[in-house]
């Protein structure tokens, strides 16, 4: 399967990833080559799963809180902060020109 600029550009803003070298794109082809290999099983007749523990009964823990009150202590750790809450970088990456990824693409 070929890999556009346009797949880029929907890939980079779902997973928030970078494919602007040849490197990152070549990633990008290998991990669709490796996934291309699931269309060789086959699975005529399989239904499918809500997960693949369905057949187990899932056993969860009290959520008995043995720690806290330490806000002041964790937002030490954050580079910016808001109020009581971090700041996480903006989601959208800085993309490069179109004119760039198709240039880019061809040489890869």
């Amino acid at each position: 399967q070929a890999v556009t600029v346009e797949v880029l550009d929907r890939l980079e803003q779902l997973a928030l990833v970078d494919f602007r070298d040849a490197e990152g794109v070549e990633r990008l082809r290998e991990a669709i080559r490796f996934a291309d290999q699931l269309r060789e099983v086959d699975t005529e007749g399989v239904e499918p799963m809500d997960s693949v523990l369905e057949d187990r009964c899932l056993y969860l823990r009290e959520d008995d809180v043995t720690e806290g009150n330490c806000t002041n202590e964790l937002l030490k750790n954050a580079r910016e902060k808001v109020e009581e809450y971090f700041v996480a970088p903006p989601g959208n990456i800085p993309l490069p020109k179109l004119e760039e990824r198709e240039t880019f693409l061809k040489g890869s």
